[in-house]
């Protein structure tokens, strides 16, 4: 027991302690939801979804989908999700996590090589060491040190994936896709990319970074978790048939778990096929990232805005000024960031407007 009690006071030392938010946060303005389309909060919406849900939906699966009978959203759902990417299929999993942690260590062996950019999501990392795959990592967004590492190592595996994601979930930067396609099919590769921070944001209809630099077809496996701009839950991949025939017989993360409750993956089936609607709140996002960029005097490539601060301490008091002024901005600290690095992570959201967030950058500048 002192054990555990010693590690907690050390975390508390080093400003590293974590503790889950109280209900007063629900009254100020949040900076850290991942509900980048407001579709958490658009109430009509959701008044459409169950004015149109005529026929009763069950509220859990009670068993996973191998036990069960099978689940009509789910398979419905799979279908649109494979014909909107135009892939041959897709497969449900219970969350981005559920999904890292199950494809990656059903897919490789002893023999294949899983190489990921080194700021990709803890899931990714926690699937790659639950394989039994060699793992190496590639400077983040530097392609010319994954193509030495290629050249290096791909002659020594039978399978080498390459995993990245698309917008990273702390610094809001944008994978090449295109370039990772060279070194995929140069190398001959599998592709692996979470669109979990780009999945319903970009994209003429939504899809993603794939969709907007114009390369679905040539992913191998487009992860789209749907906690965040889905304003849902769960997650799909949407890859050739014969992998998702593999995964239902080796994906643990799938076969051991009870399936998504039908009424959640019908609401998810809702918001997809409203998703093309949604392109001037795609714009509008776009265009209040550009300018929150701009009032606070740095670059950025997404909705997603990191003002890095460097030491855990001042990184939560001002996290404490930006809360009694009105916002809820969270710091983010190691080890989800490396050391000294700690900052205010800013997600945006398209139901906000430039004017209420123009107090921030006096607040974390002047303070």
């Amino acid at each position: 027991m002192q054990e555990y009690i010693n590690k907690l006071k050390i975390l508390k030392g080093d400003g590293n302690y974590r503790a889950l938010p109280d209900e007063a946060a629900s009254q100020l303005l949040d900076l850290c939801s991942n509900d980048y389309l407001g579709i958490n909060e658009n109430t009509k919406l959701q008044a459409d979804f169950w004015n149109e849900t005529t026929s009763r939906q069950l509220l859990s699966s009670c068993s996973s989908r191998l036990l069960g009978k099978q689940l009509k959203q789910h398979t419905l759902f799979e279908t649109e999700l494979a014909d909107a990417y135009k892939k041959e299929s897709a497969l449900l999993f219970n969350s981005g996590y559920h999904a890292n942690t199950g494809i990656l260590p059903a897919l490789t062996s002893k023999k294949d090589l899983i190489i990921a950019d080194k700021l990709v999501h803890a899931s990714i990392i926690d699937g790659a060491m639950l394989s039994k795959a060699d793992f190496i990592r590639y400077r983040h967004l530097d392609n010319k040190h994954l193509e030495k590492l290629l050249e290096k190592n791909r002659k020594n595996y039978n399978q080498v994936f390459i995993v990245s994601e698309s917008i990273f979930s702390m610094d809001g930067d944008i994978a090449h896709l295109p370039q990772l396609v060279e070194l995929k099919n140069k190398f001959d590769c599998l592709l692996y990319i979470d669109e979990a921070h780009a999945l319903g944001v970009r994209g003429e209809k939504g899809l993603g970074c794939a969709e907007e630099q114009n390369c679905i077809k040539d992913l191998d496996f487009i992860v789209g978790p749907m906690g965040k701009a889905f304003a849902s839950t769960g997650a799909f991949v949407v890859c050739k048939q014969v992998f998702r025939d593999y995964l239902i017989n080796f994906a643990r993360s799938f076969i051991f778990s009870t399936a998504l409750p039908p009424i959640n993956v019908a609401w998810s089936r809702f918001v997809f096929q409203h998703l093309t609607a949604m392109q001037a709140e795609r714009q509008k996002l776009m265009q209040l990232s550009t300018e929150f960029q701009e009032q606070l005097g740095i670059p950025g490539q997404s909705h997603i805005i990191p003002f890095i601060i460097g030491t855990n301490a001042n990184a939560i008091r001002k996290s404490q000024i930006l809360r009694r002024n009105g916002f809820n901005v969270l710091p983010v600290r190691y080890p989800t960031v490396p050391r000294n690095t700690a900052r205010l992570r800013f997600s945006l959201n398209a139901k906000m407007n430039i004017q209420q967030l123009s107090p921030i950058k006096k607040l974390i500048t002047e303070s």
